[in-house]
C-alpha cells in the first residue's frame, strides 16, 4: 500500500509560521506535521510515500530523500484536486491520499485500512468537539458529509452542521478498481471543465478533491466512510497551530 501526500500549497493561513517553510513542517509538540502522519502510517505498515509537492519541494528532497516526489510546478494555479492528480501515474496499485495539514493517529489509518470496497472516506464523527475553540475556522467550512446504509451521500462544505454525520479528515483509501473510477472521472470533468466554472469554484484547475469526490457520487460512485471519533486535527490557521500544541494527542 501507497500513501499519496498533498503538501504543494504554501498554506498562507498558517502565516508566520510558513513563511520560509512548507505547511507540513509545522511543528506541533515539538514534531512536524509531517513527521506525526509519516508514524501513523508506518504504525499500519505503510512506508512507500508519493509527496506531491510544490512550495519549498527542495526542503523536502533534502530532508526526505526516501519519498518518491512529485512536482506540482503550477501550485499557486491550482489546487487540491489537480495537485493529487500529478501522481497520477503511481494509482496503478491501492493507494491512501492525505492532506498534508492535518493530524492523525494510527488507529484512522487502521480503520480506513479495514474497509474493503473500492473507495472509502475518513470520517471524525465528533468534529465538533475540535470547533469549540475554533473561531477563525468555523464549522461552515468544514468538509462536511452526509450518510446512509454505510456510504457517503453527500461531502460539501454546504451541509449544515446539524445534518452533517460527520467531517471528511483528508484521508481516503482507493482499491485498483477505485484508483481507475477516480482516474476516469478526473478525465471526463476536465475535458468538459478544463477553463470553465466546475461546482463552485470559478475554473475547474482551482477545484478541491472534494469536488470531485461529490460529482462521482452524483454519477454513481459508491464510497464508504471509515469512522474516528476524534483522533484527528486539521492545522490550517494559527489559531488552530495554537490549539494542537494543547489539545493534539497521539496515542
Amino acid at each position: 500500500m501507497r500513501a499519496i501526500i498533498i503538501a504543494a500549497g504554501r498554506g498562507r493561513r498558517l502565516m508566520p509560521t510558513t513563511a520560509d517553510t512548507p505547511k507540513c513542517y509545522a511543528e506541533i509538540q515539538g514534531k512536524r506535521m509531517l513527521d506525526w502522519g509519516l508514524a501513523s502510517l508506518a504504525a499500519n505498515g505503510i512506508k512507500d510515500i508519493c509527496f506531491i509537492g510544490g512550495y519549498q519541494i527542495d526542503k523536502v528532497r533534502r530532508d526526505y530523500p526516501q519519498f518518491t516526489f512529485r512536482h506540482n510546478d503550477n501550485w499557486e494555479n491550482n489546487n487540491i484536486l489537480l495537485s493529487l492528480m500529478y501522481a497520477e501515474d503511481l494509482m496503478n496499485e491501492p493507494f491512501i491520499c492525505t492532506y498534508s495539514d492535518c493530524l492523525f493517529t494510527g488507529s484512522v489509518v487502521k480503520e480506513l485500512l479495514a474497509s474493503d470496497e473500492d473507495i472509502s472516506l475518513s470520517i471524525d464523527t465528533q468534529w465538533l468537539d475540535r470547533y469549540v475553540h475554533r473561531t477563525n475556522h468555523p464549522p461552515d467550512d468544514a468538509e462536511k458529509v452526509t450518510v446512509s446504509n454505510g456510504h457517503v451521500t453527500r461531502v460539501h462544505r454546504g451541509i449544515e452542521p446539524s445534518d452533517a454525520y460527520g467531517e471528511y479528515t483528508g484521508l481516503a483509501k482507493f482499491s485498483v478498481n477505485g484508483a481507475g473510477a477516480l482516474k476516469k472521472h478526473f478525465h471526463q470533468a476536465r475535458e468538459k471543465f478544463s477553463g470553465k466554472p466546475f461546482r463552485e469554484v470559478p475554473v475547474f484547475e482551482k477545484a478541491y478533491f472534494i469536488h470531485l469526490l461529490q460529482d462521482m457520487i452524483e454519477a454513481g460512485a459508491k464510497m464508504a466512510h471509515a469512522d474516528t471519533p476524534g483522533n484527528y486535527m486539521e492545522v490550517d490557521t494559527q489559531q488552530d497551530f495554537e490549539l494542537a500544541q494543547t489539545f493534539w494527542k497521539a496515542a
